[in-house]
């Protein structure tokens, strides 16, 4: 008897001895997967936007979240091994960044919610089931790229009424690319445009693209999102301006880089929004159960230093509507 009193007062002894804190098991650091195509430079600003979203949300990267980046650069090939890696490092949530990036963590994973940013048409791509009812493990932001094709058709005619032929550079291999093509070509047909169709699926491909744009005889070009076109952007501008085309794109970062001007959705907003879906699923939501979000606003983006390289004059009716006017090197709100 006196032996289990001795056994049991040393057992509480050694409990009581344990630190409360050395008793708790640490508090699990939600990680979430970052995949896109370009590169650490080329991506940084959709990562300081996607960042500032968590930080407005209370995350801090590196203390309460840590994010996994993986690159792809120019080309479409390496996505599926880069998600494979994400989905080995057990992430929490997958946030993707184009259409080819989205059908790789798709193909990777059925279980690892995965939130899309930036995206035509999900639907026609396969992606989910339907905006209301995504299913599956996909939700995010659509950008609407596709149905918007048209406006930027008519707003390019109204700046340059005398556009009669148009160059489209894109990638038929991007799913999301090829959805935005499709309406675009409708649109040249309503609106009586010709069109010229030159295929981008490498870097390599823009020179001969560009002797075919200037041989064809061109006036007015088109630049569809998604590598390789965003990462030569400014080469692209350089062109247009160079052979005095009105040119029209779906983002800001081509007036940016020289383009003439955007019709598309706000990208801080789009990210933004993505940080809202990685919240709400960290916090236990079900992709499938989040609606694919459709945005309200669009913005008009209107380089004017571009236009008088190219010896346009923007009519009033355009620049009224302009959401942000780029005077110089930088944009200037209104």
């Amino acid at each position: 008897m006196g032996k289990k009193i001795v056994v049991s007062l040393l057992a509480t002894f050694v409990l009581a001895s344990v630190h409360p804190a050395e008793a708790q098991q640490p508090k699990k650091i939600p990680r979430i997967g970052y995949l896109t195509t370009g590169s650490l430079s080329s991506a940084s600003e959709n990562v300081e936007r996607f960042r500032q979203g968590l930080r407005e949300l209370g995350y801090v990267e590196g203390k309460t979240i840590t994010i996994e980046y993986r690159y792809a650069g120019d080309k479409l090939d390496p996505l599926p091994d880069l998600a494979a890696e994400l989905v080995q490092l057990k992430v929490d949530v997958i946030v993707v960044l184009s259409t080819p990036a989205a059908m790789a963590a798709k193909g990777a994973t059925t279980t690892i919610p995965i939130v899309m940013a930036g995206f035509s048409d999900p639907v026609a791509t396969g992606l989910v089931a339907s905006l209301a009812k995504p299913g599956g493990n996909i939700t995010g932001v659509t950008i609407m790229n596709d149905e918007l094709a048209g406006k930027r058709l008519e707003l390019l005619k109204e700046t340059s009424p005398k556009v009669s032929r148009l160059a489209v550079l894109w990638n038929p291999t991007n799913p999301g690319a090829a959805v935005v093509f499709k309406q675009t070509k409708a649109a040249t047909q309503e609106l009586r445009l010709q069109l010229q169709s030159l295929e981008i699926k490498s870097a390599n491909d823009l020179e001969s693209a560009f002797k075919a744009v200037t041989s064809a005889g061109a006036n007015a070009l088109v630049a569809l999102a998604g590598p390789p076109v965003n990462a030569r952007r400014k080469q692209i501008a350089d062109f247009a301006i160079k052979n005095r085309l009105p040119s029209v794109y779906d983002r800001s970062s081509f007036p940016e880089a020289g383009g003439l001007m955007s019709y598309g959705t706000n990208p801080t907003d789009t990210f933004r929004r993505v940080a809202t879906y990685v919240d709400k699923i960290l916090k236990g939501a079900k992709p499938a159960d989040l609606p694919v979000e459709r945005p309200m606003k669009f913005e008009l983006v209107i380089n004017l230093k571009t236009a008088k390289q190219i010896d346009l004059t923007i009519p009033q009716s355009v620049l009224f509507r302009a959401d942000r006017v780029i005077k110089e090197s930088a944009g200037i709100n209104r």
